[in-house]
């Protein structure tokens, strides 16, 4: 393995190449042939992805100055050093699922750095630099940390595509709202409580996912015209290829709702027990030919099975106590053309997908 990663940085030296492919090598160490003499001075895209790295060299901007993109994605980096900074030439970064604890002030030095991807580390907080970045235009910081987000991000003014899913959030920076060419907004998964009133004045600002805030209970007008997180039932894909699973309690078989055999891994979506349960009674009701749910259930819960909140956009089947809505701008229903600028509709699919239910909003 060590001749063979020896002989792949000499050949990339010899020949100067500008590419140089280094992942699954399990290196525990960023290579020394790397850093040797002068480095590879030619170099512009280094990929090391899915190794053991745990750290970065100081002189790694010294040796390899005309780095244009670095991919660390996979690795056990805690910290970037601050040389980093240096590499003034770098457009891409992305260390996604390492174990970054503190990126470095000097991140904001990255003047030419267009897409940073920190997504599955252990932030807690992003150095208010950031903001520095004005060429950046796209930025991932899902699974993480973080409770807030710098209010300087509003200075990135290239950004177009924010993602910060799965963190604790509770607010969002209105300085945010200012951001001129921002396009997407993902912030699923949080703890937000509220969202700016200003968010969505933005004529760029067309796609907003805000879905799996428990304690989220209003959006803003001006979203009325964007479209707004779609997640749908939470049901991947294509569940109906899985084999039917149950669970046996003694004499008792009881089989398992499609939901649960999609689920695989820690990061998959798991759904509130309660939502499953009302599917099955729901599905027990149909089979049965009745077209109703007639188990002893209180009135409170039984109501909930009888009239699901809505239908999946995706499958149509009913969705009982959680919804995902999805909003269209105006142009894109068939009502487009029949209301003057201030009326926009809300449109949800039925168990149809040729039932439409459109609610004016009267602006």
């Amino acid at each position: 393995m060590a001749s063979d990663l020896h002989e792949t940085i000499f050949m990339a030296k010899q020949e100067r190449h500008k590419n140089l492919f280094l992942n699954y090598r399990n290196l525990n160490n960023f290579p020394v042939e790397l850093l040797k003499d002068e480095g590879l001075q030619f170099l512009e895209r280094l990929y090391m992805k899915r190794n053991s790295l745990t750290m970065l060299p100081e002189n790694l901007a010294q040796k390899l100055p005309n780095l244009i993109e670095l991919y660390l994605h996979s690795n056990n980096i805690a910290m970037i050093p601050q040389a980093i900074g240096s590499l003034v030439k770098l457009q891409s970064l992305d260390m996604s699922d390492n174990a970054l604890q503190i990126i470095c002030p000097e991140i904001g030095q990255l003047r030419s750095l267009r897409h940073l991807r920190l997504a599955n580390n252990q932030l807690k907080f992003l150095p208010r630099e950031l903001g520095d970045l004005r060429e950046l235009e796209t930025l991932d910081v899902s699974m993480n940390l973080l409770r807030t987000l710098p209010e300087d991000l509003h200075q990135c003014v290239s950004l177009q595509c924010l993602t910060a899913d799965r963190n604790l959030l509770y607010c969002l920076p209105r300085q945010l709202c200012l951001l001129p060419d921002l396009n997407e907004l993902s912030m699923a998964a949080n703890c937000l409580t509220s969202l700016p009133l200003d968010l969505g004045r933005s004529m760029e600002l067309q796609f907003v996912f805000v879905d799996n805030n428990a304690v989220l209970k209003g959006l803003p007008s001006y979203l009325y015209n964007k479209v707004i997180g779609c997640s749908g039932c939470g049901l991947a894909a294509q569940v109906s290829d899985v084999k039917h699973l149950s669970l046996g309690l003694g004499a008792m078989t009881i089989p398992l709702p499609s939901e649960v055999k999609a689920i695989g891994l820690e990061t998959d979506r798991v759904l509130p027990l309660e939502e499953l349960a009302c599917r099955v009674l729901q599905a027990d009701g149909d089979q049965s030919g009745k077209g109703d749910v007639n188990f002893l259930l209180p009135k409170s819960l039984l109501d909930v099975v009888r009239w699901p909140l809505g239908h999946c956009h995706r499958c149509s089947q009913p969705m009982f106590t959680i919804v995902y809505p999805k909003l269209f701008p105006l142009r894109e229903t068939p009502l487009a053309g029949v209301h003057k600028r201030t009326t926009v509709s809300f449109v949800a699919y039925c168990c149809s997908s040729q039932c439409l239910m459109t609610f004016d909003l009267q602006g």
